[in-house]
């Protein structure tokens, strides 16, 4: 198999970014905590291009197989990154990670961040690979509400 390319999303990635996120959303929906990260994280489905956000795309032979989307501010936020299984263990995620801290450095940002859930062993890894450790972990439980 080839080699990742990691660049900048264009126009006519639009079309496959969707489906990406589409299978991206689908994964989180069954993991642990992915429905409340999936109600924190709108889709990005036609928002790929908004002001202060890089979106990058890894390709392989030219098809895009994952996608990150780095939210650029004084602190850069990965909102989301997701690479199809098919395409995992190749070098994709490092290499979406890699050109985002870079994007970040140059961009000023003075750290760097992201959300990996309680049971995203391979989110979580991913990110260590990259020296992005746990600061906090969230925890919460669900609540009934007032008694009538």
């Amino acid at each position: 198999m080839t080699a990742p390319v990691i660049r900048h999303a264009l126009p006519h990635d639009v079309g496959e970014l969707n489906k990406l996120d589409h299978l991206a959303r689908l994964d989180l929906s069954e993991e642990r905590g992915g429905q409340r990260l999936l109600d924190l994280v709108a889709s990005r489905t036609n928002r790929w291009f908004e002001d202060g956000v890089a979106t990058l795309v890894a390709l392989i032979d030219d098809v895009p197989v994952g996608f990150l989307v780095l939210k650029l501010d004084d602190i850069a936020v990965i909102e989301s990154v997701f690479v199809r299984i098919e395409a995992r263990e190749i070098g994709c995620g490092d290499g979406l990670l890699g050109v985002a801290r870079s994007i970040a450095e140059e961009f000023g940002s003075r750290r760097l961040e992201a959300i990996a859930l309680p049971g995203d062993r391979e989110t979580k890894n991913l990110y260590e690979r990259a020296a992005i450790t746990a600061k906090a972990i969230t925890v919460s439980v669900e609540l009934s509400g007032p008694s009538n």
